[in-house]
């Protein structure tokens, strides 16, 4: 039977597919690690990695131990949650997301959560692509379309609406045909991660001069020129810009609470996975509202 502390450190490579990426989490420095799998792999009798320069891909046999040493250490986890009162959570919790969501949103819901449960550790990791819950990037993930395939539970969060935006001084167009005239401002066209962040067909346009793979980014860029599509969520942080088109153009989306399957036994994410689908859906909707009362002082054209 192998020590658990090596299979610690087998699935910390496995996640991270190298050393370096490895190390910081287990506190030991890259060469250590190397010799930890290395003395592993010979108690075995099997390599677990594929070693090159790219970094270290899980052979076979290092798929089927990373699996089963997953399930592991999810019933560790569970068994200590067992033995613990339930009182405020407390550990550290990963919580992937797009950036619109963990830039306007995740921040003052996850510091309200955190208020309420002080021995509670939140990170937000904010990506422009979808967060491989598969290498545990995350304990859960926030995302905007259902997966379709993976060992994974999946709840709907709320919807979002998203409306053409510009800055409150530039003129208003009275069409969407009018946009021609108009730099657009959106994302990277072969950056878009996700199908229903794909607006150009919504807007008939075949470029965007503006882009960035970064909602954040996209907003910035607004607040100087151009028009484009923004979360309505987000606008309260934009005070200089307005809401255009609405009656020709609104779109909706939703997000997606995305958990491992494993974890449905753990009550310590399930209680998490609640209070934060529901703080999540609460703060959308405040801020959309928000957004829907700047129309009285002018916010929309």
């Amino acid at each position: 039977m192998e020590n658990w502390d090596d299979i610690r450190v087998f699935l910390a490579v496995a996640r991270a597919e190298s050393l370096s990426g490895a190390a910081p989490g287990l506190r030991m420095d890259p060469a250590t690690l190397g010799r930890r799998v290395a003395r592993l792999e010979e108690r075995l009798g099997a390599a677990l990695f594929v070693k090159s320069p790219q970094g270290y891909a899980l052979t076979p046999r290092g798929e089927r131990l990373a699996e089963h040493a997953g399930r592991a250490e999810a019933a560790l986890a569970r068994a200590a949650e067992a033995g613990t009162p339930e009182r405020g959570l407390s550990g550290q919790i990963r919580i992937g997301a797009p950036d619109g969501c963990a830039n306007f949103v995740l921040p003052q819901v996850c510091a309200a959560i955190q208020a309420e449960n002080p021995d509670l550790e939140l990170q937000i990791l904010a990506l422009p692509r979808v967060v491989n819950l598969s290498k545990r990037e995350a304990d859960m993930a926030v995302t905007v379309s259902p997966p379709e395939a993976g060992r994974l539970t999946v709840q709907k969060i709320t919807d979002y609406r998203l409306s053409l935006a510009q800055r409150a001084d530039a003129p208003v167009p009275t069409r969407l045909s009018d946009l021609g005239t108009r730099p657009l401002v959106g994302y990277i066209p072969d950056m878009i991660f996700d199908r229903e962040l794909d607006y150009l067909g919504s807007l008939g346009a075949q470029g965007v001069p503006l882009a960035s793979n970064s909602v954040s980014v996209q907003l910035q860029m607004l607040r100087h020129a151009g028009i484009g599509i923004v979360h309505d969520f987000a606008l309260p942080f934009a005070p200089e810009l307005r809401r255009v088109l609405t009656d020709e153009l609104r779109l909706t989306r939703a997000f997606w609470l995305v958990r491992h399957a494993a974890d449905r036994r753990s009550a310590r994410l399930t209680r998490f996975a609640a209070l934060l689908a529901a703080a999540l859906r609460a703060e959308v909707a405040r801020l959309e509202a928000e957004c829907l009362t700047g129309t009285s002082a002018g916010r929309d054209g």
